[in-house]
């Protein structure tokens, strides 16, 4: 293709430009991609604020996305011009230990889409094709540009091995936290408890399933006990990234307990662990942050069958023009779980 499209590069944190660029060409393996929906992750407010990924700076970042199908290199099949599809972000080499385990993250060749080369606030964008997954042309794109996030959530139940009738606490009810609470209640864990500092969020993270709902941190640790016949919770899912938070997750745990490791915090952070107990009383922690590979396909199919309450998400949009105003006022916008960007 010629001709050049609109990209919002992030030229320092809390800048961004609308630059004109080329529009890329797909390479032999690869598909491009014209864009549509881009959700602002939390990720994103990381490297916006300057705290991740700096060293990637001047960088088009996103990676919540959606799009047409626009053109295909060569060596593609199985893909058609002009379908709608979602991407996973995440490339690895796709044949070393961790990526036959779909363990992408760990692949010492990995690269994200948006965090550590340019991503989908842009009109096009090149992506491998073996990464593009079709979506139903029926699927609104508001909706289709959840799929990653929730694919994060999909990945987090897994490792954490819930099922039903268990008890889990999810510390944050923002986006992830809500998708957190709605996928535990298709799997049927049993009771949910949310806690949340604000209280408009955790009026929505009850609105989508939970059974207990706590804004008061100090009224944490009762609501726990009370709702888990005073045992604590089976599973600790810590969505905000919080080492105080991390901490007081291992207290809300039952005996056999399991922390699900979430929320990023800094470089720097540490969990003091008493291995001791941890040993005596069979407990657990594992970490999860990114969907990938069967993730994906789980989270869209939960998306086209309705599985996924979507209100809160597609409310707030605003169009690649103003992206610096979505980013800015974003904070203050809390009943708006997602905000999304629309593109072209």
């Amino acid at each position: 293709m010629t001709g050049t499209m609109e990209a919002a590069v992030l030229v320092r944190p809390g800048r961004f430009e609308i630059r004109q660029r080329p529009i890329p060409a797909p390479g032999r393996g690869e598909a491009l991609i014209r864009i549509t929906r881009v959700g602002i992750c939390g990720t994103d407010l990381h490297i916006f604020n300057g705290h991740y990924a700096a060293e990637s700076l001047p960088m088009v970042p996103g990676h919540e996305f959606t799009g047409i199908i626009h053109a295909l290199g060569e060596g593609v099949s199985g893909l058609e011009i002009g379908s709608k599809a979602v991407v996973d972000m995440n490339i690895g080499c796709g044949t070393c230990y961790w990526c036959r385990r779909n363990e992408i993250l760990n692949c010492p060749e990995m690269q994200q889409m948006g965090i550590t080369m340019d991503g989908a606030f842009a009109e096009y964008m090149v992506v491998p094709a073996r990464l593009v997954i079709p979506a139903p042309a029926e699927i609104p794109d508001e909706f289709l540009a959840l799929t990653e996030p929730l694919a994060c959530v999909v990945r987090a139940a897994r490792k954490a091995n819930v099922t039903f009738g268990q008890s889990v606490v999810v510390i944050g009810a923002g986006p992830i936290g809500n998708l957190h609470v709605q996928l535990l209640r298709t799997i049927g864990a049993a009771p949910i408890i949310v806690a949340d500092t604000s209280a408009e969020r955790v009026s929505l993270a009850l609105e989508a399933g939970a059974d207990v709902g706590v804004s008061d941190p100090a009224q944490l640790e009762e609501a726990v006990l009370k709702a888990t016949g005073g045992r604590g919770a089976d599973i600790v899912i810590e969505s905000v990234g919080s080492a105080a938070l991390y901490a007081q997750a291992s207290r809300l745990i039952r005996k056999g307990g399991h922390i699900a490791a979430f929320g990023l915090t800094g470089p720097d952070a540490e969990l003091p662990l008493n291995i001791l107990q941890t040993i005596l009383q069979e407990n657990s922690i594992k970490g999860s942050v990114a969907g990938m590979g069967q993730d994906m396909h789980d989270a869209l199919t939960l998306l086209v069958h309705g599985r996924i309450r979507t209100d809160a998400f597609v409310r707030a949009a605003y169009p690649l023009a103003q992206i610096q105003t979505a980013f800015d006022t974003i904070r203050d916008r809390p009943a708006d779980l997602k905000t999304q960007i629309v593109v072209g």
